[in-house]
């Protein structure tokens, strides 16, 4: 049995240690740090053998940022969450363009914390064991492939983070739907996720600056205005 390998940095002992406690209540095997240099090599020294990288925006020396960028530098399959002390949309924003997955605004709650680290891990797993027969999606230029869990553009392939390729997934299987945010949320992140649908904005931002020729008038992925998105092909 795969243990749950989860890379916690966070600077703040208190905060730490809650986290470290109720994670290992539901099962994760952790390695801790407090501070951003300290992740970096803790991930370097593993070989980056995580499943999910915990990691809190303001840390001395390199921040979560920092962190975040060199993790996604080697590995898009690694589930990377933000904590954040403050709610400013601002980091939230810079967090996810970078590649995280999620982010938690403290405080929070440990059920809070489970759910969201538990939603992030069960997507990484379905990357690294894949159960479903080898399938394409075709879409237009695009393809995916379901089993290597890999996008490609007219045969060129766009490195995409897990997240990304869930939303590419879940469009191309709905072509010229609309689709409402919270609809796209439900799909992707998980009826118990507790975040804010702006977080479907940012990701959809993130995705058009990848697969489309112009983002700024996407031709695939078309905003319907006070509704959603729709996927055209």
């Amino acid at each position: 049995m795969h243990m749950k390998k989860i890379l916690v940095a966070e600077d703040e002992d208190v905060i730490r240690d809650f986290v470290v406690i109720n994670l290992k209540r539901a099962g994760y095997d952790i390695t801790e740090v407090n501070s951003g240099d300290a992740a970096i090599e803790a991930f370097d020294e593993a070989g980056g053998n995580f499943d999910v990288a915990l990691l809190d925006i303001m840390m001395p020396g390199k921040d979560g940022f920092a962190v975040c960028k060199h993790i996604r530098a080697q590995s898009n399959s690694v589930g990377i969450i933000m904590l954040s002390a403050k709610t400013q949309e601002m980091d939230k924003v810079s967090g996810l363009m970078l590649g995280a997955d999620d982010y938690v605004t403290k405080p929070f709650s440990p059920s809070e914390l489970i759910a969201r680290v538990d939603a992030v891990h069960r997507r990484v797993s379905m990357v690294r064991n894949p159960d479903e027969p080898p399938a394409n999606i075709v879409s237009g230029p695009f393809e995916l492939n379901l089993k290597s869990r890999s996008l490609a553009k007219d045969g060129r392939t766009i490195d995409v983070t897990q997240i990304e390729f869930q939303l590419m997934e879940h469009f191309m299987q709905n072509p010229n739907v609309a689709m409402e945010r919270e609809e796209i949320l439900k799909q992707v992140w998980g009826v118990e996720y507790f975040g804010d649908a702006k977080i479907v904005d940012v990701n959809i931002r993130r995705l058009r600056m990848k697969i489309e020729t112009d983002p700024g008038s996407p031709k695939h992925i078309i905003t319907i205005w006070g509704y959603g998105y729709k996927w055209a092909d």
